[in-house]
């Protein structure tokens, strides 16, 4: 098969589209002709050596995919050859085909075209692992989700909202937070124009998402509510910040440090299981669904990590493999 080749010995380690060895699935395993993949920013920063694969992970890039099941293994339950699916995965999605567990699969409607449920799983499994199950989001109460057109952003003010929250959100541009609105966001603000600890002050914020890092903790600690919860998922902003303990522990508050991709296999699977259970009724009727922000091929996936790389992406940006449309 054919997958996605990083050259660490060029200058800008350059992608291509190169023959690799065909993946082989186990007895717990399918193998899945993959129709399109989707572009995260994990894919940067393993293309920069700076977030390798877990053990045992295909080394290729890809985190989530939509395709084809062609072959079933002994012990996959219900799944068989034909079947259309979405998938979690720990590497391997930038690939004609791609072993998976069958407890990270979700079977696509028919209705759905591979794009759509190519954008699907990374980010609503990260948005609501750590919105929902880490951070015990309630109904009532007050997300603010920084990043909030992002993949994970995009998603998450949607499940905010389907949980009967309050949602906040920052974005970068006027047209990022016009769209953060349009999804269910109550408050969005534009952190280049304005300082976004500034213009929330008056909110009471229970939960925080946050991409920032370093030099967002301190202004979120000072948003925070009693007994609030700030979810550190990504440090674009750097991994050292200052924290003002004090104000943690007179607020009783609770910082946590989460991924997704070193997980287990059982906690993924009970993830999916959960999110399935709670969430998926809003994906099949409509009420939520993948921001899809542009398709590319698979042989432009320089491209495609360069979108991500200049942050001119509203949610995801899918790549193509085979015909996508059906």
């Amino acid at each position: 098969m054919k997958a996605i080749l990083v050259d660490p010995s060029t200058s800008g380690n350059p992608l291509r589209w190169d023959d690799v060895p065909d993946p082989k699935s186990g007895a717990g395993e399918v193998l899945v002709d993959v129709h399109a993949t989707a572009v995260n920013r994990a894919d940067l920063l393993q293309r920069a050596g700076a977030y390798p694969p877990p053990p045992g992970a295909p080394e290729y890039l890809g985190l989530e995919m939509a395709g084809v099941i062609s072959e079933a293994g002994a012990t996959v339950g219900e799944w068989q050859p034909g079947d259309r699916v979405c998938a979690l995965l720990a590497g391997g999605g930038y690939a004609e085909q791609v072993a998976v567990p069958h407890p990270l699969l979700l079977r696509l409607p028919d209705e759905w075209d591979f794009i759509r449920g190519a954008g699907l799983m990374e980010v609503f499994l990260t948005a609501f692992v750590n919105l929902f199950m880490e951070a015990d989001l309630r109904e009532g109460e007050t997300v603010l989700i920084h990043g909030g057109a992002s993949g994970v952003g995009t998603a998450a003010i949607q499940l905010a909202r389907e949980a009967g929250c309050r949602c906040l959100a920052t974005a970068g541009t006027p047209e990022k937070v016009a769209r953060c609105r349009e999804l269910g966001a109550d408050v969005a603000v534009n952190y280049r124009e304005e300082d976004f600890g500034a213009a929330l002050a008056g909110e009471v914020v229970d939960v925080i998402l946050d991409i920032g890092g370093a030099d967002y903790l301190q202004r979120n600690v000072e948003l925070l509510n009693l007994r609030g919860r700030l979810v550190v998922i990504a440090l674009l902003t750097g991994a050292t910040g200052s924290l003002d303990l004090a104000a943690l522990q007179r607020k009783r508050l609770r910082v946590i440090g989460s991924v997704l991709r070193n997980r287990t296999l059982e906690e993924k699977a009970e993830i999916v299981r959960a999110f399935r259970n709670r969430f998926w009724p809003a994906l099949i009727d409509g009420r939520a669904a993948p921001v899809i922000d542009s398709v590319l091929p698979i042989t432009a996936a320089d491209q495609a990590h360069q979108i991500l790389a200049d942050n001119r992406n509203v949610g995801k940006v899918i790549l193509t493999v085979r015909d996508a449309a059906g």
